[in-house]
């Protein structure tokens, strides 16, 4: 994980190699960015996040968003989502975006002044 400052606000790059596919892994990487690095939020490419994620359906969205709140930690996923079709997955995207929590952003500089505006 690489620790970038912005605004005075410490935020965690999770390496894009890392693939997250459980909500103990996503609290792993959660507690690692919080307690080793003091950060409040991370950044994390679509590509690293199982592709249930992407499928509302299937729960695994809201288990890790839920970790999110609970704890209070800001969440960015960059990445190109024009490839989805799912309506409900666009209108949740496009309403996380409106929020303070989770940002579905298209590079790292605007996930960075979502996170740390």
């Amino acid at each position: 994980m690489n620790v970038i400052v912005r605004n005075n606000q410490t935020i965690g790059l999770i390496d894009k190699e890392i693939k997250i596919a459980d909500v103990q892994t996503m609290l792993d990487l959660m507690a690692s960015a919080h307690y080793n690095s003091e950060c409040m939020g991370i950044v994390l490419y679509k590509e690293s996040l199982d592709e249930r994620f992407f499928d509302l359906k299937t729960g695994f969205a809201g288990e890790i968003l839920q970790k999110f709140a609970n704890y209070n930690f800001k969440m960015a996923v960059i990445g190109d989502y024009s490839h989805y079709t799912s309506k409900s997955l666009m209108d949740f995207i496009f309403e996380s975006n409106k929020g303070k929590m989770v940002f579905f952003k298209k590079d790292l500089e605007e996930a960075l002044l979502s996170l740390a505006p």
